[in-house]
């Protein structure tokens, strides 16, 4: 209500900002879609920086979402700071950006923004229809009028009635006439493995594995791996963001042993903050994919056509 007011100064920074985030705690998909806007932008001839909070980052001061953007968007310099204005002008200062993506920022509402992207799971998409401690809504479901362009995500995991009803409930938060909504999910490609080398997604298909994972949506996570034909014999979920110790290690070791498997399937979330050489562990590679094929270009045009 604040920044609704003015009471609370919006700050802008010299060049233009696309902000990616959500209306719930836990993972829709943000760290893929941030890399797919980057790219869209490259495409657009932008040179692009991203910028984040760096929540739970570690001694070396990155956290998973970074390295994880690193392999993604090579070569493009991520600044993390609470301080986001901050990081903004640092990038600016030091990096000649002409374009920045800010990861998770729906809420940040300190930071003048061209684009405001928000990101819905379709298989958790209102946090269970309450606001935190109850449920896992940030905001209540009328932030949604801020969005310019919102993104349904894992829609290939839900019956196409559900996405439906998603639908209908954005648009009578969002009746705006140019508000378009994008239906995407995130499709496997290969599998990667803690030495840098890929599998074919077949080295699995009905094997044993045992699926470990830290991040938001972990169920999502599982229902992936099931669909890929592996056979699931045992689970580790972790708080997200968590950092795995050696003995969290040893233990998911020991249970997939126990289960009779050393197959180990993870994110790429969870591979960056393991050991180097750490065997048994294979991390699901996945690609953006947009329902309508036509989407990708229909999203970059929107994007373009807001930037100055």
């Amino acid at each position: 209500m604040a920044y609704d007011h003015g009471l609370l100064k919006i700050h802008a920074v010299d060049v233009p900002v696309i902000s990616i985030g959500n209306l719930t705690t836990g993972g829709t998909g943000k760290t893929p879609v941030v890399a797919t806007v980057v790219h869209l932008l490259r495409e657009l001839g932008h040179r692009p920086g991203i910028v984040s909070r760096g929540y739970r980052s570690d001694d070396s001061g990155e956290n998973d979402e970074k390295r994880v953007l690193k392999l993604l968007c090579p070569g493009v310099p991520h600044e993390q700071n609470p301080d986001r204005v901050a990081a903004c002008r640092t990038l600016i200062q030091h990096h000649d950006v002409t374009a920045i993506v800010l990861d998770d920022a729906f809420q940040h509402r300190r930071i003048h923004r061209n684009v405001n992207l928000a990101l819905i799971d379709a298989t958790n998409p209102f946090g269970y229809g309450y606001h935190l401690p109850r449920g896992l809504l940030r905001e209540s479901i009328g932030g949604l009028g801020r969005a310019d362009l919102v993104l349904i995500t894992r829609t290939d995991q839900v019956p196409a009635s559900v996405v439906r009803d998603i639908c209908d409930i954005i648009r009578m938060h969002c009746p705006r006439q140019e508000q378009k909504i994008f239906r995407i999910c995130f499709r496997p490609t290969s599998l990667l493995d803690s030495t840098g080398q890929l599998h074919d997604l077949t080295t699995i298909h009905n094997q044993p594995v045992f699926v470990m994972t830290a991040i938001g949506n972990p169920s999502a996570f599982h229902d992936t791996c099931e669909n890929l034909g592996a056979r699931i014999v045992g689970t580790a979920f972790f708080p997200d963001h968590h950092h795995f110790t050696a003995a969290d290690l040893q233990s998911i070791h020991q249970q997939a042993q126990s289960a009779g498997t050393h197959t180990i399937l993870i994110t790429t979330k969870d591979l960056v903050k393991l050991p180097p050489q750490s065997l048994g562990f294979l991390a699901v590679q996945v690609e953006t994919v947009f329902e309508a094929t036509a989407d990708r270009s229909i999203l970059q045009e929107k994007i373009a056509a807001r930037l100055p």
